[in-house]
């Protein structure tokens, strides 16, 4: 499509201001079942987002249809929506920043130069060493994919603006069975740079979390010393990022209002929004509203800084916006993880006199509420008796509030992990949690 038309066929038609936001995207993805292919894919999809104002409202359209003979529509859709609006609130096109930092490790053309044959075979392969790992093993079923995102931002107001990202992701789910006891586990690795997938390492991992569970039972019911691993506490902590977002604050629904500047959670603990970590798609130099990222602490050993903020949360409690703003998420986070500390997994392990070592949290989409902070989720892993691993439990509900488990860290290790959505934790040291068992 040819923006510049699209801009002057906009002005003509007494748009005021326009910005619009494209996206390239491309994707490889391939699944690997009982020693078949089990699905191939590659896909490329292009998106152009287009928002105006026109007579003091803001217009928005988004088309897959890139070709010139669609502007018109495109414009006339802008102005249509423009008129439907209701509301009352100031809208207006960011002009753009003075500076946006120079990121290095987003994009790896390594990554592209490996033939798709080569990933098939990787693919095979993993399933082949996770079955060799256990006879227990009784299922395998692995994956790998990878993909890149050229954006580029451009308004009436002269910013122009454009990034290029990619990643990739290997992974296995893996069932075990000993013929009285059937568990899962699931494992992977993601990374722009393909020689960091460890294919030895990756099948060792997911093979031993299957089987380490097997003969698993409940617990008796009480208090615990809790070592929440690296998956289990990202996992919790994704469901209560929204208590981050301004736009919470603001509609009342973020257990963290009017708590700037007060402690809600132990020294130890630093939560963190970097939209500069390297090998992550999430990280960029701008937001998708065209303002600058900035690495942000939202909560400094233990106390609260402050929240993320798009245009028009900023806007409303006059500030700046942190560059939290993005298309289909409102305000939504890069890369927010805990801060890892220097504890050593194994001492955390060590340190532990009666504890449960919670390795996995099932139902975080519906047993943890980001309103009040509650929980209340099934949970699996290992007892822990004077600093030595002892046997699986399984069937286990942990429930308590998040605000009041990050006040009862004690340690925090070395470990940090990313979830699917880059919301990141190392393993922590909890000073102890109800568990509901037998």
């Amino acid at each position: 499509m040819n923006f510049d038309k699209l801009f002057k066929v906009a002005s003509s038609k007494g748009i005021e201001d326009l910005q619009i936001y494209f996206i390239d995207s491309n994707e490889f993805e391939i699944g690997v079942f009982k020693n078949e292919l089990e699905n191939y894919t590659i896909a490329n999809t292009q998106k152009l987002s287009v928002k105006g104002i026109y007579k003091g409202k803001m217009g928005t359209v988004t088309t897959e249809v890139l070709t010139d003979d669609v502007i018109d529509f495109l414009v006339d859709s802008v102005i249509a929506s423009a008129i439907a609006i209701e509301s009352e609130d100031e809208v207006f096109i960011y002009e753009g920043d003075k500076e946006y930092k120079k990121i290095e490790g987003i994009y790896n053309e390594s990554l592209n130069n490996v033939t798709a044959k080569q990933k098939i075979a990787d693919t095979y392969k993993l399933e082949e060493l996770i079955k060799s790992k256990d006879e227990r093993i009784k299922m395998v079923q692995v994956f790998y994919g990878d993909g890149s995102n050229h954006v580029r931002i451009r308004n009436s107001k002269g910013l122009n603006l454009e990034k290029l990202v990619n990643d990739g992701m290997m992974g296995a789910q893996v069932v075990a069975n000993d013929g009285n006891d059937q568990r899962s586990a699931f494992e992977y690795t993601r990374s722009n740079d393909y020689s960091d997938f460890d294919l030895e390492s990756l099948a060792t991992l997911a093979a031993e979390k299957a089987v380490a569970l097997l003969g698993a039972t409940p617990c008796e019911s009480g208090e615990y010393e809790i070592l929440l691993t690296k998956e289990a506490s990202s996992s919790l902590l994704a469901p209560h990022v929204s208590m981050f977002s301004a736009e919470s604050v603001q509609k009342n629904v973020s257990l963290l209002k009017g708590k700037v500047g007060e402690v809600v959670g132990s020294s130890k603990i630093s939560i963190v929004d970097d939209p500069f970590m390297k090998k992550s798609v999430r990280s960029g130099s701008f937001d998708d509203e065209g303002v600058a990222t900035t690495y942000k602490e939202l909560v400094k050993d233990g106390v609260l800084t402050g929240f993320m903020h798009n245009l028009k949360t900023a806007k409303k409690d006059g500030i700046k916006s942190t560059g939290n703003g993005f298309i289909g998420g409102g305000i939504s986070p890069t890369n927010l993880y805990i801060k890892p500390g220097i504890f050593k997994y194994d001492e955390a392990v060590k340190s532990m006199k009666k504890g449960i070592i919670i390795t996995d949290l099932a139902g975080t989409h519906s047993g943890a509420n980001p309103i009040s902070g509650d929980f209340s989720l099934q949970a699996s892993g290992f007892l822990v008796e004077n600093g030595k691993i002892g046997r699986p439990v399984a069937l286990i509900t942990v429930a308590g509030n998040y605000l009041d488990l990050l006040k009862d860290v004690t340690q925090v290790c070395d470990d940090l992990k990313f979830n699917f959505g880059y919301i990141g934790s190392p393993s922590l040291l909890i000073k102890s949690l109800m568990v509901s068992g037998l």
